[in-house]
């Protein structure tokens, strides 16, 4: 079932992708021939004015042939004047740049229906006034090998009580308050009350460590204050915004950071999940309810919007840098060039996905 709600959610991300190249091309008058859901082999069409819809055979995605959009295409005499090769520069980024705007915005969208509907906050994110009932001191990790973890407590547990050494606070309000009580109480036993998911509270017994956290006692733990905040239409509309945009950065951020480490030969790609990882992760959301998968794949939409902007060959990136390129110099880029280009970029992120993708089938033995 987690194969199939990852090939219907990369689906669907294809097809938003395209849908954007499409709508754009339309607009500015270039021929499209066919935008098609699903590839070849096709299973039936329909031609509506000049384009012809279908549906095909190969459930991933869908694709938008643009007249034009292949350099070494051979364009009838006709077609011509409506071709993307003739476009001013202008119009053949804005058809470039559509298919990652269309990520984005879908994102958005995911996200302020998930705040409409109901999301999973932070108190240090959200005003309080925004939650359905009382946010709760919540796990959001735990580190693998400490006391937490060998205690058995899990990311997602609530904690409801702390106690050690005839000691206790419970209503806790703010993460700072846990801390300095597991800090404050040295080498004793600590006793966490929590409770996972609808289950019947349950108790658990860790001792906190040095070296977990400098300078402070710890049982490896990170946690936030949790609830579900639900907003009104206006204000999804704005959540769900502010949160795009600080995940776009995020993640841009990350990635920029990947490639810098990547130019100076010291990146670790042991940690970026491919597609196998990716689709455990689609499983794992899954399991916790519609809401968190809806914004998991508003996550693996940015992330898409993203990577495709990367001025690589292959990528749409790299395809507007060539237009970009040709708009400095006044003439376009030679033929063999752009070739060469873009089959070494292909021929690269296909070696990189499968070491991604070697990384993920390893983790599942370790």
């Amino acid at each position: 079932m987690t194969i199939i709600i990852f090939i219907l959610i990369l689906a669907l991300l294809i097809l938003v992708h395209e849908l954007g190249h499409f709508l754009v091309a339309k607009k500015a008058g270039v021929k499209v021939p066919e935008f098609g859901l699903g590839f070849p082999p096709k299973i039936l069409g329909k031609k509506i004015g000049e384009t012809e819809y279908t549906l095909n055979l190969i459930p991933f995605g869908g694709f938008v042939k643009i007249v034009g959009e292949n350099a070494e295409e051979d364009i009838p005499p006709e077609d011509r004047p409506r071709s993307f090769m003739v476009q001013p520069k202008a119009v053949q980024a804005a058809i470039i740049v559509a298919g990652v705007s269309f990520n984005w915005l879908f994102a958005w969208i995911l996200l302020s229906a998930g705040f409409m509907s109901g999301l999973p906050a932070s108190t240090e994110t959200v005003a309080r006034e925004a939650f359905v009932g009382e946010p709760v001191l919540t796990i959001t990790s735990v580190l693998p090998g400490s006391p937490a973890a060998e205690s058995g407590l899990r990311a997602g547990d609530e904690i409801l009580a702390f106690s050690s050494n005839g000691d206790g606070i419970q209503d806790i309000k703010e993460v700072v308050m846990a801390q300095d009580f597991i800090a404050s109480h040295g080498n004793n036993a600590l006793g966490v009350l929590y409770r996972r998911g609808d289950g019947a509270p349950a108790f658990a017994e860790a001792v906190p460590e040095a070296g977990i956290v400098e300078g402070k006692q710890a049982i490896g733990i990170t946690m936030s204050v949790l609830g579900i905040a639900k907003y009104s239409l206006p204000d999804a509309l704005w959540e769900g915004l502010r949160t795009t945009s600080h995940l776009t950065v995020a993640i841009a951020t990350g990635l920029f950071e990947l490639m810098t480490d990547l130019v100076r030969g010291n990146a670790d790609l042991s940690g970026i999940a491919g597609p196998v990882g990716i689709a455990g992760m689609v499983g794992e959301a899954s399991t916790l309810g519609f809401i968190h998968l809806l914004t998991f794949t508003a996550l693996i939409s940015i992330n898409l919007a993203i990577i495709n902007l990367v001025p690589f060959p292959a990528l749409d990136g790299g395809r507007l840098l060539f237009i970009v390129i040709e708009a400095i110099k006044g003439s376009p880029i030679s033929q063999k060039v752009t070739q060469v280009a873009n089959t070494v970029g292909f021929v690269l992120l296909i070696g990189l996905m499968l070491l991604v993708t070697y990384n993920d089938i390893a983790r599942l033995f370790t």
